[in-house]
């Protein structure tokens, strides 16, 4: 088919690659503009705009696609970029710009869009991160012929997969791109025959942006809630408590199952390579953490170089 595709970061740059690897003609890619990224502040192309460079893909990068918006004259141009491309479909995955009703209407089969959740369970922004932090032990992948609504459109194909109790957002992340990529291939290649089904009324639940206040750790949940939040921040915005007056990421804290009789937050126990900390029920053990302006690192390189002992309470600075 050909195709115009519109995304951004890494999950969509496997699609993309995907797409063009099975013969379909890409005959344009929307992507966000280059941002600024690194400790010098560089601009930086999108993982899929270097995708689209590095085969010799014609791209276009609006600031908004709102023909009455703050940049209409970008608007116009991507809305002839478009319509030049003369394609059947467009492809949209983590694109990170709303499309306005226009755009929807701009190819004659539609817009097609790969959901990172099993759809109308975690709509919205984040579904990954928040499936995690939630502890589902299923999410999946969805095409979904997109609609004027926020991920309301029909699906035309899913497919599940288990969450462990050990995947972070990073992990599930990569897990979920292979199979978004693999599907919306496979979409294509059966679309004639492919039914699209009306999501179902009940069970919506809407995965709101991840906000990097966030992250600080309330030690006051459970240990399981906690374990979950941690590895739903990682890789960003990285759950932190302080130790002092210092920031100290967590990285990795698994749940431990005996009760403990102490104020949350207070180190309740040192091993050669982790350390525990109460919670509001039970308590974590700590195995990976990261100080300012380091690298991420194992507890016992922490417990190693810094000054921790049984009865310290970590939490806010003001503590």
């Amino acid at each position: 088919m050909r195709l115009v595709f519109a995304g951004t970061p890494e999950f969509a740059r496997a699609a993309l690659a995907a797409l063009h690897a099975a013969g379909h003609d890409v005959a344009l890619v929307l992507t966000q503009p280059d941002r600024p990224a690194g400790r010098g502040m560089k601009l930086q192309a999108s993982a899929v705009k270097q995708f689209a460079l590095e085969q010799g893909l014609p791209v276009c990068q609006p600031h908004s696609l709102r023909l009455d918006g703050k940049s209409p004259d970008d608007a116009l141009a991507a809305q002839q970029a478009i319509a030049n491309a003369h394609a059947d479909l467009m492809v949209v995955v983590a694109y990170g710009l709303l499309l306005p009703a226009w755009t929807l209407a701009s190819v004659p089969q539609g817009c097609l869009n790969i959901h990172a959740s099993l759809l109308p369970r975690w709509r919205g922004a984040a579904p990954i991160q928040r499936a995690i932090e939630a502890g589902d032990t299923h999410t999946g992948v969805c095409i979904m012929q997109m609609d004027a609504g926020l991920d309301t459109g029909a699906v035309l194909m899913r497919e599940s997969l288990p969450i462990s109790d050990t995947d972070t957002s990073a992990t599930l992340h990569d897990k979920l791109s292979a199979l978004g990529a693999r599907l919306i291939v496979d979409t294509l290649r059966q679309l004639p025959h492919l039914n699209a089904q009306a999501q179902a009324t009940d069970g919506i639940t809407y995965a709101a942006k991840i906000l990097k206040d966030e992250a600080l750790i309330d030690w006051h949940l459970p240990a399981v809630t906690l374990s979950q939040r941690i590895r739903a921040f990682d890789p960003f915005p990285g759950a932190h408590t302080f130790h002092g007056q210092h920031v100290l990421k967590i990285w990795s804290a698994a749940p431990l199952a005996q009760p403990m009789h102490a104020t949350p937050g207070t180190v309740v126990q040192l091993h050669a390579d982790a350390f525990d900390v109460a919670t509001g029920d039970m308590a974590v053990r700590v195995t990976q953490v990261q100080r300012p302006g380091g690298k991420r690192i194992s507890a016992a390189e922490f417990l190693h170089s810094q000054a921790l002992s049984v009865g310290m309470v970590l939490g806010t600075a003001a503590d």
